[in-house]
């Protein structure tokens, strides 16, 4: 009977130690991680910065504008920053609201002169516009109250094509010189 005790002491003593190594060891696992600085992984690509803007389609029951808003990259300058806002409405309205530009439209550039936003748009603007004072005065005015509303240092829009100034579209507004913002055209 002693003989049992003595086995069953050494096989108690050796279940210890076992277990006060596992323990031991997983104390001093938890001991380095948490005095390791923390490795923060390298950035492959930056995201660029990003604004919102606002835009102005036209609405459901194509009796005025209603607003759109958009998140869309931050350029370099200021010009460049009007053609993208301005590339949105090309791109057209993300949700129910109808376009108001071509889609085959191109905006060719843009520059600030003063309280002036001069838009330069390809010939496909004018070609693909609908017939119609509507039509014309829809996509005048989203562009113009969308450079208005995301500038508001701009007092007026000169509309020009292939980089020459334009009189008229389809001879309904008279686009001869900067056209002002008209907000009262939107619809809520």
């Amino acid at each position: 009977m002693k003989r049992r005790t003595n086995k069953a002491k050494g096989v108690l003593l050796v279940a210890f130690l076992v277990f006060a190594i596992v323990v031991g060891l997983l104390v001093l696992r938890k001991y380095r991680t948490a005095t390791q600085p923390a490795q923060v992984a390298p950035q492959t690509e930056q995201a660029p910065d990003t604004r919102v803007v606002t835009l102005f389609f036209g609405n459901e029951e194509g009796s005025g504008l209603a607003r759109e808003g958009r998140e869309i990259a931050v350029e370099d300058t200021a010009d460049d920053m009007v053609a993208s806002v301005v590339d949105e409405l090309v791109v057209g309205p993300l949700g129910s609201l109808a376009p108001s530009l071509p889609t085959n439209a191109r905006v060719l550039g843009a520059h600030l002169k003063g309280d002036v936003a001069e838009v330069d748009f390809s010939h496909e603007l004018v070609e693909g516009l609908p017939e119609g004072s509507s039509a014309e005065m829809t996509a005048v005015y989203s562009v113009v109250d969308t450079v208005a509303a995301n500038f508001p240092q701009v007092k007026g829009v000169q509309f020009l094509i292939d980089g020459k100034p334009v009189k008229e579209f389809k001879g309904h507004l008279d686009l001869s010189a900067p056209i002002p913002p008209d907000f009262t055209l939107e619809k809520k």
